[in-house]
């Protein structure tokens, strides 16, 4: 696969990373995170948890996944907006330079960075949103306005799409970047497939959270799953359609630098190597 490593940044906290695969430039943006409880998880055994978890926590971090191509500067979600606008600004854009966002899904750490006093932080991007998730948060009530008023105030950039499963042919949603269906975490949570030359990845949105237990076990699930049994469906059709077809593997809640390879685990499931992110590679 063509991808070479860039850059990282030179902060004390390592917050962007930057690789070049094909001809598009790939930068994960640190949100940052730390420890949660193993009382989040749902359908872990005893013994899973003790082996896997031996003290009871495990890290949960977010993501922000900036593709540049030859012709457009593309967000895959905003995260928090916690350190969104430093780490573009380390890499010489800022919010008028991003032309395309695509979204996951609309939980908090998704959109946090779409809005600023109310307006939009990104005024000339264009959004993509799967229908499932658009109508999901439209009729959700309270627990929406977040997401509503990311539609109230981007409504006229807001394309709405079916995603695919993943085995099947689909369409560029834009070029480059097919949309893989992963619905479970959320009605309409997506993840995207993105090719450059030979170079292809998965961008799987929050398809984990607990990597060191989910990666082996994906059967197990979270609390704040809307449907634990289609997320869990997903997870293993994913797992296996990436490691069939050799596909790198990104995500929002994957500990930073957040992509990697996945193979067949030593004694149940699927393991995660991240990729090496050295000098001189």
């Amino acid at each position: 696969m063509a991808v070479c490593f860039l850059s990282a940044s030179a902060q004390e906290e390592q917050t962007v990373i930057t690789f070049q695969a094909g001809k598009f430039t790939v930068s994960v943006l640190s949100e940052g995170g730390g420890m949660r409880n193993s009382d989040l998880l749902r359908g872990a055994t005893p013994e899973q948890l003790q082996k896997y978890l031996p003290d009871g926590t495990f890290p949960l971090e977010t993501q922000v996944f900036l593709v540049r191509t030859p012709d457009k500067n593309i967000l895959i979600d905003t995260g928090h907006g916690k350190n969104l606008f430093k780490n573009l600004q380390t890499l010489g854009l800022d919010e008028n330079k991003i032309q395309t966002i695509l979204l996951t899904h609309l939980h908090g750490d998704h959109i946090g960075g779409m809005l600023r006093e109310g307006k939009a932080t990104f005024p000339d991007a264009e959004v993509y949103l799967a229908k499932k998730e658009y109508d999901y948060w439209l009729n959700l009530g309270e627990r929406g306005t977040a997401a509503r008023n990311v539609f109230d105030v981007y409504k006229d950039k807001i394309h709405l799409f079916e995603p695919v499963e993943p085995e099947k042919q689909a369409k560029d949603l834009i070029p480059g970047v097919k949309a893989i269906a992963a619905y479970g975490h959320t009605p309409g949570h997506t993840a995207y497939l993105i090719q450059s030359d030979d170079a292809k990845w998965l961008i799987w949105g929050d398809l984990t959270h607990a990597m060191p237990v989910q990666m082996p076990c994906p059967q197990v699930a979270m609390s704040f799953d809307v449907n634990a049994d289609d997320a869990v469906r997903s997870r293993q059709k994913l797992l296996a359609y990436i490691l069939e077809n050799n596909i790198i593997a990104g995500g929002m809640h994957v500990p930073f630098p957040a992509v990697g390879y996945i193979s067949k685990g030593k004694t149940e499931g699927y393991a995660f190597a991240p990729m090496c992110f050295c000098e001189g590679i």
